[in-house]
């Protein structure tokens, strides 16, 4: 009784200090996030915790709570209800390198210390192909449900639904997976399994324990995007006898729920631990008399302190992959330029290899990835998978879209915008050459689009490979947002691993492979002139690297193209200039790595007075074999 006391008082404090945490834990007449009453409620109080699309952001970072921090939340509710039951609906196993780097076994054991309920796999569980997500269900310690998937020979892969008894309520818990799973993963990864329909399994799930059950829950991965045909909105106006439908899949955000079709409460707790949802629902005779949603967020829980031991485990868990991120993946003969400032602002050899590695893995005619995705260079020598994760430390993943030629181009557009100067939004791309003509107005500043060595079409359809981030409209992508994902194929991190070391180590290109040229869209000569690498020898091309097209002039200079130091060998072909050097001491020939900066103290000047003298718009764009003024 006196620890019962105790934990009443800490969660009244609570009450006070974030709003309806507490008080709706512990007192059934407090309404969802509100902090009003109502009239008290009579029958057995049950109270469902849950999560959704937390995609392995198992650390709190801005308004992710993480984990350890759901876990002190779900504490307390434990403590003020012990009838408290806590479900997870998907895309759970997979999405930062706390995951893929252990193949998911490190949320696993996570989840089993969350003591988990049930959950249902999404899609993304299916990322490391469905055999190894079976392997996985036999370690987690709690019901893996779904009732839509079933093997060729129509035998199910997981059980179809639980029935938990909590005081004396039996609720029955049915598993529903989005059938968008067979082209949201990589096909390969579902081969040999199917995915029915959600509501008629659902309806036949209902049929069979509705009498054996006080409360029937679906905990449905399905979502409610306009362009899902398989919905939870769907589901609940074809099955009634559905009291609560805990969703995914859309990363829905549903503060208070949503009422459906035949009374069905919908609770939806948007994405990457952002939220805890919570519904509580009284049980009386046999039926559900009252039900309630509400969600649980940062700022509501900034007293309530993270589970020490979640916390604990999970950093043991990061020291002990450690080891993995120095696992040597690849070996690179060239340096891969990743700087802030080049690849935010021109085309990259490790933009190149990123999108050759995403259109190889997608089969898509185009990729594209914004430059501010990339964040760190990678140096001649080993490659570790650490490396490649400080390049792409997001977790970002590769999706597909069909998309039209007029979009393609204004993507583009929007991408070049603020060209020469840095955003984060400028596309490294793959299948695609364009030319950028700065003096043109935003919008219209695009031209020589090529898509397999062919003019874009602008009411073509194309397989446009990219990130999830860009899919929806990040970096003011705005016009991929409508189209709804085609496929699914793994992060970033993942695809450029299996790409450099298919390719080889000397199959990488030292500079870019100009996809992308400043260049006047009346073909005259570009001003400023802009950055360029010396080509790689013929000898060594870099796979999926496009043909020079035959409408290139001398006119077009590389112009996003961004240097890296050149290798000993790739610098012999410069010395040649010194001829024409010595010739004019007033004349320097730029060679490959030269900064304004590096010429200006070799020469006795300042780099402005080189920028002045020159006419230099942007003092950071020289290229290999421009001839620079020197001071007399």
């Amino acid at each position: 009784m006196n620890s019962w006391k105790k934990l009443s008082s800490i969660l009244t404090t609570a009450a006070l200090l974030f709003g309806c945490l507490g008080t709706a834990a512990a007192d059934p007449a407090t309404t969802a996030g509100t902090g009003t009453t109502m009239t008290p409620v009579s029958g057995k109080h049950i109270t469902i915790l849950h999560t959704n699309d937390t995609h392995a952001h198992v650390v709190a970072n801005d308004k992710e709570m993480g984990l350890a921090k759901l876990a002190g939340i779900i504490d307390q509710y434990r403590a003020a209800n012990p009838n408290t039951l806590l479900l997870d609906d998907g895309d759970t196993v997979h999405g930062t390198t706390f995951a893929t780097l252990v193949n998911g076994e490190s949320i696993v054991k996570v989840i089993n210390k969350l003591r988990y309920d049930a959950m249902v796999p999404g899609n993304h569980e299916f990322n490391y192909g469905w055999k190894h997500l079976v392997e996985l269900s036999k370690e987690i310690q709690f019901p893996v449900l779904s009732a839509n998937i079933k093997q060729t020979d129509g035998t199910r892969l997981f059980q179809p639904y639980t029935i938990k008894e909590v005081d004396g309520v039996k609720i029955g818990i049915i598993g529903l997976t989005t059938p968008e799973t067979a082209y949201k993963t990589n096909p390969k990864n579902v081969e040999g399994i199917q995915f029915t329909d959600p509501a008629a399994e659902a309806k036949a799930a209902v049929d069979e324990i509705r009498s054996k059950v006080d409360v029937v829950v679906a905990l449905g991965h399905l979502g409610q995007d306009a362009s899902s045909k398989d919905t939870s909105l769907k589901v609940v106006k074809e099955v009634p006898g559905i009291d609560i439908f805990i969703d995914g899949h859309s990363h829905t955000v549903l503060e208070k729920g949503l009422v459906g079709d035949h009374g069905t409460l919908i609770a939806s707790a948007g994405e990457y631990t952002k939220y805890l949802g919570v519904v509580d629902l009284w049980v009386d005779g046999g039926k559900v008399i009252q039900k309630q949603a509400k969600l649980i967020d940062s700022t509501q829980a900034a007293d309530v302190q993270p589970n020490a031991e979640i916390a604990a485990l999970i950093a043991s868990i990061q020291k002990e992959q450690e080891p993995i991120l120095k696992e040597v993946v690849a070996q690179t003969s060239v340096d891969l330029e990743g700087a802030r400032e080049k690849v935010r602002a021109g085309e990259t050899n490790l933009g190149d290899l990123l999108t050759d590695a995403m259109r190889d893995v997608s089969g898509a005619d185009v990729a594209l990835t914004n430059g501010g995705g990339i964040r760190a260079s990678i140096k001649a020598g080993t490659v570790t998978k650490g490396d490649i994760i400080t390049v792409l430390p997001f977790g970002n993943q590769i999706v597909t879209l069909k998309v039209k030629g007029s979009d393609l181009q204004a993507a583009l557009e929007n991408g070049a915008a603020s060209y020469p100067e840095p955003s984060g939004g400028f596309p490294q791309v793959s299948g695609i050459s364009f030319k950028i003509d700065t003096s043109a107005a935003k919008g219209n500043r695009v031209h020589s689009i090529l898509i397999g060595g062919k003019a874009l079409d602008p009411e073509a359809t194309y397989t446009l490979a990219t990130n999830d981030f860009t899919a929806v409209g990040g970096d003011q992508y705005t016009m991929f947002a409508k189209y709804p994902q085609a496929g699914m194929f793994g992060s970033l991190d993942e695809a450029l691993i299996r790409y450099i070391q298919k390719a080889g180590s000397t199959s990488l290109q030292v500079q870019a492979a100009g996809r992308i040229q400043e260049a006047k869209a009346d073909g005259k000569t570009s001003v400023p002139a802009t950055q360029a690498v010396p080509s790689a020898p013929a000898t060594t091309p870099a796979p999926l690297q496009e043909i020079p097209q035959s409408d290139s002039t001398s006119a077009a200079k590389p112009a996003p193209v961004k240097s890296t130091p050149a290798k000993s060998q790739t610098s012999k072909p410069q010395q040649a200039s010194a001829t024409a050097q010595a010739a004019n001491s007033h004349v320097y020939v730029v060679k490959s790595g030269d900064t304004l900066y590096d010429i200006s103290r070799k020469h006795g000047t300042t780099w402005q007075q080189l920028q002045q003298l020159n006419k230099l718009k942007n003092p950071h764009r020289i290229y290999p074999g421009q001839k620079l003024d020197l001071p007399a």
